[in-house]
């Protein structure tokens, strides 16, 4: 019979793992920064120790914390931001809440119907129909809408989509 914990064989307690893994999916903070709050504390952890630990047990975090955000709202504003990665263009296409929750995120390399029909097909799988969308000018949104959830509200009007 194997009792173990999963922290077994960690040099550091599992209170301090779990804080840290925890500190990077709660907030916005980059290896480096836990590390650094860590070490105003009197723990001395490297950045790369603390990748390792998110990438180990940050899954059931991220899990726990998305259970615990709660519904989200029923407007949804959707957006896309170029991205220069490895050189080549891409586009992050994301789309926040009435309350600036994100919804969802993805990153493609095209930014027609094929790419906001991914992008809606995957929003709709994780959260559900909204009630309304708001999105800028960009035809594949209206296109996308169309064709996958029809009866939802599309606002494009200028400024709309400015929040």
């Amino acid at each position: 019979m194997n009792n173990r914990s999963q922290y077994y064989g960690y040099r550091f307690p599992p209170e301090i793992i779990s804080h840290t893994v925890w500190l990077y999916h709660r907030f916005t903070l980059s290896f480096r920064d836990i590390d650094d709050l860590l070490a105003e504390r009197g723990i001395v952890v490297t950045y790369e120790t603390i990748r390792q630990w998110c990438k180990k047990f940050g899954l059931n975090y991220s899990k726990k914390l998305r259970k615990k955000q709660g519904k989200l709202g029923d407007s949804w504003y959707a957006d896309e931001v170029f991205l220069t990665i490895n050189g080549q263009r891409q586009y992050l296409w994301r789309a926040v809440d009435q309350d600036g929750d994100v919804v969802d995120i993805l990153v493609q390399s095209r930014r027609n119907k094929k790419a906001a029909l991914r992008f809606f097909r995957k929003m709709l799988k994780h959260q559900g129909v909204p009630r309304k969308i708001v999105s800028d000018k960009l035809r594949s949104y209206g296109a996308a809408r169309k064709e996958i959830i029809p009866s939802v509200i599309h606002c494009q009007d200028q400024y709309a989509n400015n929040r």
